[in-house]
């Protein structure tokens, strides 16, 4: 079974290809879901690693659908990990009703090749999964990662499991969220080919910063914010 860790740094990568983990799928930020990791991460991690390195295509937290630009910023952080010699990418848009946007995913998948393609956890969100992965077999996916709709894939591991069936080999079922050495088990003995963890463990603790960088208004995925034009102007010309 494929074990593909989730990492965000160049030593979690040293740790994973050290302990004999198959594939890198790397971020920054898991704390809200993964977001595309730098240019400067990205080289670095290629230059330390024999292991294939998938990159999170995902411009911002929050939801998973797109204006305009940020698809173009997408679509240009494609082009780097391509340029780069990446082996995967890990991607994926939805509409604002959470159905999945069959044209502009089918878009990244194209742009992608000849990278392989894998639709990431906002399948979580997607209102009809099992047609979902009708449309996106026939887009060309390679694979999705999903917890089956629920909080971890070990909870979701039944729908998971119908799941496989459905795509019949057609495109690969990566159960990821909560897998850890308790519970991997199961996913082998379900016959499940690919597992996608983060595996990640407590490095270091600082001292309590005297001001707090962290914003909690921020903090949630059902809102968005941006620049005011107005305020900006305020401030301009107060």
């Amino acid at each position: 079974m494929i074990v593909e860790i989730c990492a965000t740094s160049v030593q979690s990568v040293k740790n994973a290809e050290k302990s004999g983990a198959h594939r890198i799928e790397l971020c920054s930020e898991l704390a809200v879901g993964g977001i595309t990791p730098s240019y400067g991460l990205i080289k670095e991690v290629l230059k330390q690693t024999s292991l294939p390195v998938f990159v999170l295509i995902r411009p911002r937290s929050g939801d998973f659908t797109y204006s305009k630009d940020e698809f173009e910023a997408m679509r240009s952080d494609i082009q780097i990990c391509k340029e780069l010699g990446c082996k995967g990418i890990v991607s994926g848009i939805l509409n604002v009703d959470y159905s999945l946007d069959r044209e502009r995913t089918k878009e990244l998948i194209e742009f992608s090749k000849p990278l392989e393609f894998t639709f990431h956890r906002a399948f979580d969100w997607v209102k009809k999964p099992e047609e979902s992965i009708q449309t996106l077999i026939e887009l060309g996916a390679h694979r999705i990662l999903t917890s089956g709709q629920s909080e971890s894939a070990e909870m979701g591991l039944e729908t998971l499991i119908q799941w496989k069936k459905l795509a019949e080999n057609r495109l690969t079922i990566v159960p990821g969220g909560g897998i850890k050495p308790e519970n991997v088990h199961k996913f082998k003995e379900a016959g499940f080919s690919e597992i996608h963890a983060s595996a990640s463990r407590l490095m270091k603790e600082t001292i309590q910063p005297k001001i707090s960088m962290n914003s909690l208004k921020f903090f949630d995925e059902s809102k968005q914010f941006e620049s005011d034009a107005e305020k900006i102007k305020k401030l301009v010309n107060n």
